[in-house]
């Protein structure tokens, strides 16, 4: 193999699907590879040519595909991402341009290339049959595609396939200069960099960073490593799966996780798991999904790619695809929308923010149960520099807020019709003052105070000072363990929606208004579910754990003696929220009232067999809180 195959082996080696091909393919291969060196808003192709006998590989820059017609960007490939080979497979004229968004290098290979080699191979076939396609599903596409993705598996998303990951990654010390770590990378031919103190992760560095850090010369390359890392670092034990894999890194908008023997970063590194190291059987549509996010400048862009959310969901329960899995998912997705929205705001906004704040999603998003499109809950909490200034301040998060909320209606997110949301004074405060708030709701739970609980309970942190939280959560706990009678009332108040059937085990329905002979199966089913987990999970003063099914797996965790009765609420909260988002995404609502003469009498029975967890559940709770006498 003469040096420049050689290099172009080091390189294909390391991504799907050129790792899956034997040696002497790939060695074919990289003989016939032809190098384009392209300069910036160089154009590879355009809509409408004919198409090339070839498809192409980013090695370095990136290549963006456009829209002709709005010249919108579509997907932006970096390094390892092929593209134009749909357009070589389906064998006509090119739907999408390709420019190059900086100086690139792209390798070309050719149809015949692909044929011989490729094809052939049975993975490397079966994973571009699987993954170009969903790659750039766009709607520009959609409705002209001839491939579908027939062989995508319900085993690619099981949450207990454990993901591989490289072990021994390189490793540089804080005091490493740019410049050496970079000589490091070259010599090793790897991406990246983790930069290590007594083995323990400090940070990270990518071929990203020293291209938009180092070579646009905002920062020289003697300075320290540490100038340029990505810190702190997101770290994983080694058990991590494919699903908890792909989560973090839509999450924290990451390429590389961490791992580390117990999975904090005060252990020792054992290795890096990355993107490419899951792409198999990840989700790409998921993760499109997310980078146009990144990329939308408006309310309505957003919209368009939370409508396609909805289609992903819809795939998802066709698939049956764990429930735990697609929550995640479209939480992930959520979230990536409400950051972008808040962006957006800020920028509209005469001024920057003046003191920090946090945006928190309560109610059903911040347990990361909201599937489909329902109401807003939100709250922002702001930090208190001067108490002469609070109102001052508050003002003006009241309009960043209203803005947000706006903008979230219009992509799909209802106003919330009791005004649960930052917009409303009330739910925009201090942090003082919110620990006000809550302690008067502690104090005095009457019925409005404990309806207030139950919703604002359930916050999660999704923009802003996450530190802001903290102090928060500190003063929920406190004010809980210096009134005991609390947890009582709260226990009252789970109780309070008994399981559905009549004495005769029919289900209760609505006796009257819009929903009349209906079964509303959030507040009759899912509530008791939900407010038991919330009391239960409270009482052992557990304050990391929000999300329904997590609070009962660390209740059967932590009362091994009751784990039959928290594992039956479990799946029966499972089998509620998918029977909800199926008919949700049946009826175009949010799936909380259904008709039960749409259902099968199989289905009747498995609703019913729910409601026998809803019974334990509240047996256990009347009993450990000593209700009976305060019914």
């Amino acid at each position: 193999m003469n040096t420049i195959a050689k290099r172009i082996s080091d390189f294909l080696k390391d991504f799907p699907p050129f790792n899956m091909l034997t040696k002497e393919q790939l060695l074919a291969i990289c003989s016939a590879v032809e190098i384009l060196h392209l300069e910036k808003d160089a154009d590879l192709f355009n809509t409408g040519d004919p198409v090339k006998n070839q498809f192409y590989v980013v090695k370095d820059g990136a290549i963006g595909l456009f829209q002709q017609e709005t010249n919108s960007l579509v997907d932006e490939c970096d390094e390892g991402d092929i593209f134009g080979l749909r357009a070589l497979i389906r064998k006509d004229v090119y739907k999408l341009s390709a420019k190059a968004l900086e100086e690139s290098i792209v390798y070309s290979l050719s149809s015949d290339l692909f044929e011989n080699y490729i094809a052939t191979n049975t993975n490397a076939s079966a994973f571009l049959m699987n993954s170009f396609v969903s790659n750039i599903n766009y709607a520009a596409e959609s409705k002209t595609s001839e491939f579908e993705n027939p062989s995508e598996k319900i085993h690619d998303f099981l949450e207990e396939q454990s993901a591989d990951y490289s072990k021994n990654p390189i490793q540089c010390t804080p005091e490493t200069s740019i410049k050496a770590a970079a000589v490091i990378m070259t010599h090793k031919r790897i991406g990246s960099i983790i930069i290590t103190e007594n083995r323990k992760p400090l940070g990270i560095i990518t071929d990203k960073d020293l291209r938009t850090k180092i070579a646009t010369g905002l920062i020289s390359i003697e300075e320290p490593v540490t100038k340029i890392m990505s810190s702190p670092v997101i770290t994983y034990p080694e058990n991590i799966t494919v699903a908890e894999a792909q989560i973090a890194m839509l999450k924290y908008r990451i390429t590389h996780l961490c791992i580390t023997k117990d999975g904090t970063p005060t252990s020792d590194l054992i290795g890096l798991l990355s993107e490419h190291d899951i792409i198999v059987v990840r989700e790409n549509n998921a993760s499109a999904l997310v980078k146009e996010v990144k990329r939308a400048k408006t309310p309505s862009e957003l919209k368009q790619i939370r409508h396609r959310a909805t289609q992903l969901l819809k795939r998802y329960i066709e698939q049956q695809i764990p429930i735990t899995f697609t929550t995640k998912i479209l939480s992930a997705i959520n979230e990536s929308i409400t950051q972008k929205i808040i962006d957006l705001a800020i920028e509209e906004m005469p001024s920057k923010p003046p003191t920090t704040f946090a945006w928190l999603a309560i109610g059903s998003q911040g347990r990361e149960e909201q599937l489909l499109l329902t109401d807003q809950d939100n709250a922002l909490i702001f930090k208190s520099i001067n108490k002469d200034d609070d109102e001052k301040n508050q003002h003006y998060f009241v309009s960043l807020s209203k803005k947000i909320n706006e903008a979230l209606e219009i992509v799909g997110f209802e106003l919330c019709p009791a005004k649960m949301m930052a917009s409303n004074p009330a739910w925009c405060l201090s942090v003082s003052q919110w620990e006000q708030q809550f302690k008067k709701w502690i104090s005095t739970p009457d019925q409005e105070n404990l309806m207030l609980c139950t919703i604002f309970f359930d916050f999660q942190y999704i923009y802003g000072d996450q530190n802001l939280l903290s102090t928060l959560a500190d003063t929920i706990f406190d004010a809980i363990a210096t009134h005991d009678i609390f947890l009582n009332f709260l226990g009252l108040n789970a109780l309070k929606n008994p399981p559905p059937l009549s004495f005769f085990r029919q289900f209760l329905l609505e006796r009257n208004g819009e929903h009349k002979d209906q079964f509303d199966i959030k507040a009759r089913a899912m509530m008791p579910l939900v407010d038991a987990a919330r009391l239960l999970i409270l009482s052992k003063n557990v304050k990391t754990h929000n999300n329904t099914i997590i609070r009962y797996e660390k209740l059967a965790e932590l009362e091994p003696q009751n784990q039959e009765v928290y594992f039956a609420c479990i799946d029966a909260f499972k089998n509620l929220l998918r029977y909800r988002t199926t008919q949700g995404l049946l009826h175009n609502d949010s799936g909380r009232f259904i008709d039960l003469q749409n259902l099968s009498k199989a289905d009747r029975l498995e609703l019913k067999n729910c409601f026998k967890a809803v019974k334990e559940v509240q047996d256990l709770i009347q009993t450990r809180f000593k209700l009976s006498h305060l019914l």
